[in-house]
């Protein structure tokens, strides 16, 4: 449907169907996105035979995730309530994340008349989303869908009146570098911002975040996977794989696999392994149940 990398295609669509059914709001892109979970993706599958149902897949440990969000309700507000868009946190819902084969977020697929099309996977600019949802608006047409474009988002005319508060200039020098998939400069900002003020949280937590991005990316995970499975002595081919747990939202998975690698490991190994899990933890953020669970673990293994 477009140029842009598509994710693989979803699967066992009937069994979340199938799902115990949970209410949700009614209302279209101007009232804001809704949450896909498990227990009511069945209901937005239904939907999807009255209109398009967009479904934004996204994770707190791809920064980009916020930016995207915001652009594609700005895009689709043009169509108001006659397409409707959900978005699946990955890292809450891996049933999810699995059903569909994410392979890494953000990533987005449209369901129509209860079949999904995978649109992209990645952060496309503002002319690709606005022709991938025109080409998807077409198709829901021919399918007799009422899926209408105003031509312009509501509330257009507003802009700019609340401008948000603007980054400090090392964040926003970071910000800028990961647009342009520069993450060697957003790694080296965030370094400058922790060194002139080592408590900035939101630093630690971008490096991490940049770090996991430039180092899986663009790793082959099928290659990754089996590389840990035919190794699994080898300490790389593990963190590898961590690595991608995480951007998958497989986020115990990857702390297990760290905590049992600390476990048979000792001297410098044993400190690249808790360097990358404490690396790990600010990628999925400190308040995270998990993220306690797997610190709790961690001590334990240590001593």
């Amino acid at each position: 449907m477009t140029s842009l990398p598509p994710f693989s295609g979803v699967v066992d669509l009937a069994a979340l169907a199938a799902k115990p059914q949970q209410g949700r709001q009614e209302g279209g892109v101007a009232a804001g996105p809704q949450a896909m979970t498990e227990a009511n993706a069945g209901e937005y599958l239904q939907e999807s035979t009255r209109r398009p149902i967009y479904v934004l897949l996204c994770s707190a440990a791809a920064p980009q995730c916020d930016e995207l969000r915001e652009r594609v309700v700005a895009h689709l507000a043009r169509y108001g309530d006659t397409v409707a868009l959900v978005t699946v946190d990955v890292d809450a819902e891996p049933g999810l994340a699995e059903a569909f084969q994410l392979q890494a977020v953000p990533a987005m697929l449209a369901l129509l008349a209860g079949r999904p099309v995978p649109l992209f996977q990645g952060t496309p600019d503002d002319g690709q989303l606005v022709d991938v949802f025109s080409q998807v608006a077409q198709v829901a047409q021919e399918a007799g869908m009422d899926v209408r474009d105003s031509g312009e988002a509501p509330g257009a005319e507003q802009e700019g009146e609340a401008e948000e508060k603007p980054l400090p200039p090392l964040h926003q020098a970071a910000f800028d570098a990961i647009e342009r998939e520069d993450y060697e400069a957003a790694v080296a900002a965030y370094d400058q911002a922790l060194k002139e003020n080592p408590k900035d949280a939101d630093a630690r937590a971008g490096k991490a975040q940049v770090s996991l991005i430039a180092r899986s990316g663009a790793a082959d995970a099928a290659q990754v996977r089996k590389a840990a499975a035919d190794a699994p002595s080898d300490l790389d081919a593990q963190l590898a794989v961590a690595d991608l747990d995480v951007l998958g939202g497989m986020i115990d998975d990857a702390f297990d696999r760290l905590i049992d690698a600390v476990r048979a490991s000792a001297g410098p190994d044993r400190e690249r392994v808790r360097a990358r899990l404490i690396e790990l933890f600010d990628v999925v953020g400190p308040t995270d149940p998990r993220v306690s669970s797997a610190r709790q673990r961690l001590a334990s293994a240590l001593y």
